[in-house]
């Protein structure tokens, strides 16, 4: 059995990972981005209307003002959507799904190795600190790469142009002056991130107060008369 400090050592990674999981799993249900565009009638010049595109992680409307005719709102599928415009805004935002899926896995594996070593000892050098180390690493750095993509994708590529122009194939329009804004559901990526490394810090306060004790319990042998230690 393992002892009271390490229940609670490990019992206390996995709660702060656990949380994690929560809070990244309300931030997939939250809109992530909005972006706003000035819109013209293709050719014209005139730029007197408006595009705004607010996206979820799935979902996302388009609300159109004079873009190229009077006001309208559109929902759509953010993936199915893109993938009829272009290759580099459906392929960036897919792999943010992905790694948001991985991330959540990492985490979970977390929780069940910390959970395992709060009762018990594991003769497996993976199934200890190191598997939480490494999963909650993990789980840091892709979150990290994520929220890298993602502003990419919405800020440097033309997913927004792409998307106004492709509900508006009837009529063509102009675009200009994209401005884009991150969201609650991008933002809470951070914290999660956060409390990963969290977890890490919670293992590494074990692992070092483990070595301490270690090294105690062999002290009073390095320190024994050398005549003592020939019997």
């Amino acid at each position: 059995m393992p002892s009271t400090a390490k229940t609670l050592y490990f019992t206390s990674c996995a709660l702060v990972t656990a949380m994690s999981v929560g809070l990244m799993g309300y931030s997939m249900s939250k809109q992530w981005a909005r972006m706003t565009m000035e819109c013209a009638r293709g050719g014209s010049g005139f730029f007197n209307g408006t595009a705004i595109i607010t996206l979820e992680l799935f979902n996302g409307n388009l609300n159109r003002s004079f873009c190229p005719l009077f006001g309208s709102i559109d929902t759509f599928e953010v993936i199915p959507k893109l993938t009829e415009t272009g290759v580099t805004p459906v392929v960036l935002y897919a792999l943010v799904v992905c790694l948001l899926a991985l991330c959540l896995l990492f985490s979970v594996c977390s929780i069940l190795i910390s959970l395992y070593n709060s009762v018990s000892n594991p003769y497996e050098t993976y199934m200890g600190p190191a598997g939480v180390y490494a999963c909650s690493s993990v789980s840091a750095c892709l979150s990290g790469v994520v929220l890298i993509i993602f502003a990419v994708n919405i800020n440097v590529t033309s997913m927004g142009e792409d998307l106004v122009k492709n509900f508006s194939e009837a009529v063509p329009v102009d675009l200009q002056n994209k401005s884009a804004e991150m969201l609650l559901g991008y933002y809470l990526i951070i914290p999660y991130t956060v409390l990963s490394l969290s977890a890490i810090a919670v293992i590494y306060m074990y692992d070092h107060a483990a070595y301490k004790h270690r090294r105690e319990q062999e002290r009073p042998t390095e320190d024994a008369p050398k005549e003592i230690m020939m019997y």
